[in-house]
Order: structure tokens, then C-alpha cells, then sequence
């Protein structure tokens, strides 16, 4: 038996797909988040969480809708908001085209197994600081070469809370704010094993989940 456990973590290891190539973002504990004030630019329903998650065989890639929320905006820049993901509304995109498979896939991924949409349909992002993205030599290795900012938030998923920290692009105009990001986040951090942490069955689906953040705003 732990030779098949074994020879497991080593064919995860050596064949695993890797998670698309995307920023790293900063995870630490929850922060504090203060009221800010501003102007509150309703999110529209067009906003989206794009998700990436690999494996041995390959990846799998889908959406999440985002049900509500505001971007905070303030002399023309971004100081906060926050927003919330409908979990529940988990698509897989890859499997458009086999019916079967695709339902397959998110039943197993909105059970118990993972997300656990009974008991946690949503999930929420709360921005506690937005500061403008400087490149200097520092970030010669942020691979989002048109950020502007770097925001910083609480991502809470089922029962864990965790600031996260990465590159975005802001713009902003009169009647709209737009929020956009490409970084991968490490699922064990929210306590997202399968199976529990030290199963070999999750040694094999890599930790990394790739997240593509297309957050639309309106202003009220």
C-alpha cells in the first residue's frame, strides 16, 4: 500500500498539468477593512470569476457568476468595495461539448468533496486597500504587465477567511469602473483538500487554482 501511495505523489509530481502561468498572490491572515466612503459603482451581472484547476490528465477550467456588490471610487480612483461570488453557480466551460462528464464534474466539485454549496453557496471578497502598482525592479517578474494597482482583500470561502494580495488593472470613467486580475491562490490555504489533507487522492490535483477576475461596474 504505500508503494501505491507512493508511486501516486510521484505521478502527480512528474505528469501533473501545471496551472496557467499568472501571479502569485500574497495570502496572510485577515485584515481589517475600514469604511473608506466614496461613490458605490454597482457590480453588474456581466462580471465573472474565471477558474483554472489541473491534474495528472489535464485541467479543467469554468465560471462563477457574482451575484452583488459595489466598487467604492473616490476622486476617480478605486478605495474599496467587495463583492460576492455565487458558488453555487459553478459551470465548467472545457466540458461544454460532453454533457455527461461536465454534469459529473460539478456535481463532484459542489459537494462535500470541495465547495459544499448546501451549506456554503457564496463566497465573498472584501477589499481592505487599493495602492497604485509601481514597476520598478522589483516587479520585473509580475507576469499582468498592464496593472495599474495592487489590491488587497479578505476572501472568505466556506468557513476560512484569508487576505489576499495581487496585481489588477482599474480603469475608471464617469459611469463605469472595470476590475480585472489574473493570479493563482493555493486551494489548501481555504481548507479545499479532497478528502482530507493527507489523502493521497488529493496529492495528485495540484494545490494551485489559477482565478481570472472580470469585475464590471456602474455607477448608482
Amino acid at each position: 500500500m504505500k508503494k501505491l501511495f507512493l508511486g501516486l505523489m510521484i505521478a502527480g509530481t512528474l505528469t501533473a498539468c501545471n496551472a496557467p502561468d499568472a501571479d502569485e498572490a500574497t495570502t496572510s491572515e485577515q485584515v481589517e477593512v475600514s469604511d473608506v466612503g466614496g461613490t458605490a459603482y454597482g457590480v453588474d451581472s456581466s462580471s465573472t470569476v474565471m477558474w483554472t484547476g489541473t491534474k495528472p490528465t489535464g485541467k479543467h477550467d469554468g465560471t462563477f457568476a457574482v451575484n452583488e456588490g459595489n466598487l467604492m471610487i473616490k476622486d476617480n480612483a478605486l478605495v474599496g468595495g467587495s463583492f460576492v461570488i455565487n458558488v453555487a453557480s459553478l459551470a465548467s466551460t472545457d466540458l461544454a461539448g460532453d454533457p455527461d462528464n461536465k454534469a459529473k464534474l460539478e456535481g463532484h466539485l459542489k459537494s462535500p468533496d470541495f465547495f459544499n454549496i448546501e451549506k456554503y453557496p457564496t463566497a465573498k471578497f472584501e477589499i481592505s486597500s487599493v495602492e497604485a502598482f509601481v514597476a520598478d525592479s522589483s516587479s520585473k517578474d509580475v507576469m499582468m504587465k498592464d496593472a495599474t494597482h495592487t489590491i488587497k482583500g479578505n476572501l472568505t470561502l466556506k468557513d476560512v477567511t484569508k487576505s489576499v494580495s495581487f496585481p489588477a488593472k482599474v480603469t475608471i470613467d464617469a459611469s463605469s469602473a472595470v476590475a480585472s486580475a489574473n493570479f493563482n491562490i493555493d486551494r489548501t490555504d481555504w481548507e479545499m483538500n479532497y478528502k482530507g489533507p493527507n489523502n493521497p487522492q488529493d496529492w495528485v490535483i495540484s494545490k494551485t487554482v489559477n482565478i481570472k477576475l472580470g469585475i464590471n461596474a456602474s455607477k448608482k
